[in-house]
C-alpha cells in the first residue's frame, strides 16, 4: 500500500529542456557545450555544484574561463534557460494527493535553479516556495547527495522515517528510477514534461 509520494523535480513538476541551456551556451560562445554537459552525462563542475561542493560565485566564475567574453549575467541566464516553468494543474494535483499520501520531494538540482524556481512560481502563480507543498524537500545541493545512487534514497527514506515499500517515487530519468529500485522503493517511469492527468499513484506501479 502506498503511503509516501517521493517527486522528482525537473521533468515530472517543473517543465524542463535541456537544449534550451545548450543553445544559450553556445550562442556566448560555448562551443561543443553539449558535450560536456546534458541530463546523462555531467561534467565534473556541474555535478560539484550539483551536491554543493563549489559556491554559485565559484560555478560562475569557473565559467567565465571558458567564456572570457560573457558576463555573470549572461553566464546565470544561460544556465537557467532551461526552466520552462510549471503548469497550474500540477499544483491542484499535488493538493489533491496530498489529502491521502504524504508529498515529498528529491530533486538533483542547485542554488541557482531553485531560486529561478521559485522566482518563476511567484511571479506566475503567486507561490513564495515550491517546497511548501512538500512534508519535506531534499535538494541535492544542500543535501550534498544525489541521484541516481541508492545510498541516497535509503538516506532520505532514513531521514524522512518512511519506508521504502510505502514509498512511491516518480522520476523521468531512467538511471535514478534504477537507483530507488535498489534502495526498494515503488517506481513510476514518468514521461518528461507531461500532464498529470492520467497519474493515478495507486495504478502507476
Amino acid at each position: 500500500m502506498i503511503k509516501n509520494i517521493l517527486f522528482d523535480l525537473g521533468g515530472v513538476l517543473f517543465h524542463i529542456n535541456y537544449q534550451d541551456t545548450i543553445d544559450a551556451f553556445e550562442k556566448i560562445g560555448g562551443n561543443n557545450f553539449k558535450e560536456n554537459y546534458s541530463q546523462f552525462n555531467q561534467d565534473s563542475i556541474f555535478d560539484d555544484y550539483e551536491i554543493g561542493h563549489i559556491t554559485t560565485k565559484k560555478f560562475v566564475s569557473t565559467l567565465q574561463k571558458v567564456l572570457p567574453n560573457s558576463t555573470e549575467k549572461e553566464i546565470v541566464a544561460a544556465w537557467n534557460a532551461m526552466l520552462m516553468g510549471m503548469p497550474k494543474e500540477k499544483f491542484e494535483s499535488l493538493k489533491k494527493l496530498s489529502e491521502k499520501y504524504n508529498l515529498y520531494l528529491l530533486s538533483n538540482t542547485n542554488e541557482l535553479h531553485i531560486e529561478s524556481v521559485n522566482k518563476t512560481l511567484k511571479e506566475e502563480l503567486g507561490i513564495e516556495d515550491i517546497g511548501s507543498y512538500f512534508t519535506k524537500a531534499y535538494y541535492s545541493h544542500k543535501i550534498h547527495m544525489r541521484k541516481p545512487y541508492h545510498q541516497t534514497f535509503e538516506w532520505v527514506l532514513k531521514d524522512s522515517n518512511i519506508k521504502a515499500e510505502e514509498t512511491l517515487f516518480v522520476e523521468d530519468t531512467i538511471q535514478h528510477i534504477e537507483g530507488a529500485n535498489k534502495a526498494g522503493l515503488k517506481t513510476h517511469h514518468f514521461k518528461s514534461n507531461s500532464s498529470f492527468k492520467d497519474f493515478y499513484p495507486d495504478k502507476a506501479l
